[in-house]
């Protein structure tokens, strides 16, 4: 007769594990749902549009709207007036909203990255406890209060602060007139400085936030007992879908590459500066984002080795001892019947072992590949073409691209 504990132990074993909740790097956090309160966004971003025009003309308006009240709009004897101020309206007019429609591309492609660990029986029933400790986990980052709290903080000290010291120009523009020691701010100016500024650089930090968050996530992820075959297709155990995850981020990157084109546009515009002097800066600046995308990626690099190593050993075993029955069959049993040969599926057979070791040999010790590394500099500089006009004449750039093209 069973007893009692051996009849909870069972009912322990038979009972499913509770599967993960639906993870959203973007649906959560005290400005998501500010926004769906305002009916700026809806429950899965399907009013976007709403939020994109909200807060584009929440922080940019005013501007247009107080320097044509002080004359600085166009004119008003002053280096540069708001309408020729690059750098501002690219920032407010480009970078934001598309930090702003990110939201969405980020949500449909990284949230069903999450469920595929497990419709590809990547991480077993053993270890699923483990994997929805730390989907919760993430979401918690994402729906703290303190931490967007700290983010609005870090704007008004720090991010202000370093516009102020490293960004803001020393000359009269339509959002300050230069005296001695500090800037005398015009009506513009206080926006900018206390309205517009703190938004932006809290939006743009907030996706610093989230991707701390998912790859936060994806390395306590790294560390479970994940199920992974050397000699998966992907040639990447099996989580080669991890590297897609790098398009999502697409559109932040390409916010980034407005934010500098701004920034070099109005030094060399309005300070003489030469395009070419800013090479190093771009080079280093397409290779530090692709770093932050793509590194922490490399977490997996320890246990994609194990597995390759494994792999090469269990299948280098299987493919000798294969070709050695397959030679006993028919090269050392005297002449061998071509003809009987041919109508074996052993030649077959031993072809797709020969992929398969193929596979397993190639295999990448990252979930990314070369086309991931060419998509993100892609995305990341080509911001920066519009700042060949500085150089060259839009007919010369359209014939040089039609030679690189049609040549």
């Amino acid at each position: 007769m069973q007893t009692a504990v051996e009849h909870l132990d069972s009912a322990l074993r038979t009972k499913p594990v509770q599967a993960p909740p639906d993870f959203s790097l973007v649906l959560g956090g005290p400005l998501f749902y500010l926004c769906r309160r305002a009916h700026l966004a809806g429950k899965a971003l399907g009013l976007l549009h709403r939020e994109v025009v909200a807060i584009s003309l929440f922080v940019w308006l005013p501007l247009l709207l107080l320097s044509v009240i002080e004359g600085h709009a166009i004119g008003g004897g002053i280096k540069i007036p708001f309408l020729h101020d690059i750098e501002a309206n690219v920032r407010f007019l480009v970078a934001l909203p598309v930090l702003i429609v990110a939201e969405l591309v980020v949500h449909r492609r990284i949230s069903p990255l999450v469920r595929r660990f497990l419709d590809r029986r990547i991480v077993g029933p053993e270890e699923l406890p483990r994997f929805n400790a730390a989907v919760k986990s993430a979401l918690r980052g994402r729906d703290h209060v303190a931490v967007e709290g700290i983010l609005l903080l870090l704007v008004y000290t720090v991010g202000l602060w370093f516009w102020q010291s490293q960004i803001a120009l020393g000359e009269s523009t339509w959002y300050a007139r230069a005296e001695p020691q500090h800037l005398h701010l015009t009506l513009a100016g206080y926006w900018y400085v206390y309205v517009s500024i703190p938004v932006f650089q809290f939006i743009l930090l907030r996706w610093y936030l989230r991707l701390g968050i998912w790859f936060r996530l994806l390395w306590k992820i790294s560390r479970l007992n994940l199920h992974l075959s050397a000699a998966h297709p992907d040639r990447a155990g099996g989580i080669g879908f991890l590297g897609g995850s790098s398009y999502a981020f697409g559109p932040i990157l390409f916010a980034e590459g407005v934010l500098l084109s701004g920034v070099i546009a109005s030094r060399v515009v309005y300070e003489g500066a030469s395009l070419l002097s800013f090479k190093m800066e771009v080079a280093g600046f397409v290779i530090f984002f692709i770093f932050v995308v793509l590194g922490p990626l490399v977490m997996f690099a320890p246990l994609l080795e194990r597995i390759q190593r494994k792999g090469s050993a269990e299948y280098g075993l299987l493919a000798s001892r294969y070709i050695f029955g397959f030679e006993d069959t028919w090269m050392r049993a005297g002449t061998p019947d071509t003809r009987e040969l041919l109508d074996t599926p052993h030649i077959q057979s031993m072809a797709d072992i020969g992929n398969v070791y193929a596979n397993v040999r190639q295999m990448r010790l990252v979930p990314f590949g070369s086309k991931d590394i060419t998509f993100l500099a892609v995305v990341t500089a080509a911001p920066l073409l519009p700042l060949l006009l500085t150089m060259f004449s839009l007919a010369d750039v359209v014939k040089l691209l039609a030679k690189v093209v049609f040549r």
